[in-house]
């Protein structure tokens, strides 16, 4: 009895390192592989875009519908765009990748299927995580009204400026309509939504951080006034 106590107690120990140790791999490793793999990715990004190419005019009307940079639909875990995010501080700069599936996740901020792109008039819908991965929204629940969130593209600078926010459960897929918590209606703006799981280290929720398209610009002139510090 004594054997088969003192055995049992080894695996039980056993079983709370290797426990530990997937917490440890799930919330610090994951974060540090997948935050050096898209902090490549996005050097690689810029250097792409930093080749000579000409420039696609801005509207004038900064708030008006414009061309995709991509003349299609991204391959599915293609990266085709940057955020920043000045509130989440200046060196913030992850890659938007098509999809939203877990292995997309792992490469960045997910784009959502179907959704609008950068600059259309539509709801351009991305996921990410608060915890893991690169944890690349998880500061999403100290943005405030009026915080900009630029998306970088081969052509242009979108910057959007935060509008509302809002806590939802996982079924409500209206965040992600055209316009934002209004299915079936026709849009005439172009939205951002970034959405994430809520509260922390659960899925039970969702914190969505809704944005409107301020202006865009060429790259060719220099990141917008909000970026400034970033360069």
């Amino acid at each position: 009895m004594r054997r088969a106590v003192s055995v049992l107690g080894e695996l039980m120990v056993t079983a709370g390192v290797l426990v530990l140790l997937f917490v440890a791999w799930q919330l610090w490793w994951t974060d540090v592989t997948s935050g050096r793999a898209q902090a490549a990715t996005v050097a690689e990004l810029q250097q792409e875009w930093s080749a000579d190419r000409p420039a696609t005019p801005a509207p004038a009307d900064p708030a008006a519908p414009v061309a995709p940079d991509v003349d299609q639909t991204p391959p599915q875990g293609d990266a085709f765009a940057i955020l920043y995010v000045p509130r989440f501080g200046r060196d913030y700069a992850v890659p938007i990748v098509e999809g939203t599936a877990t292995d997309d996740l792992k490469e960045g901020i997910g784009h959502y299927d179907g959704t609008a792109m950068p600059g259309e008039v539509g709801n351009l819908a991305l996921a990410g995580h608060r915890v893991t991965y690169g944890k690349p929204f998880n500061l999403i629940a100290d943005l405030q009204d009026g915080d900009a969130v630029v998306v970088a593209t081969a052509d242009r600078w979108f910057t959007y400026r935060v509008r509302s926010e809002e806590i939802v459960s996982p079924r409500q897929v209206s965040v992600i309509a055209p316009v934002p918590d209004r299915p079936g209606e026709t849009p005439t703006e172009a939205w951002l939504t970034m959405t994430a799981c809520h509260p922390m280290h659960s899925a039970r929720q969702r914190y969505v951080v809704h944005a409107l398209l301020e202006s865009v610009t060429d790259r060719s002139a220099g990141p917008p006034a909000s970026l400034a510090a970033v360069g």
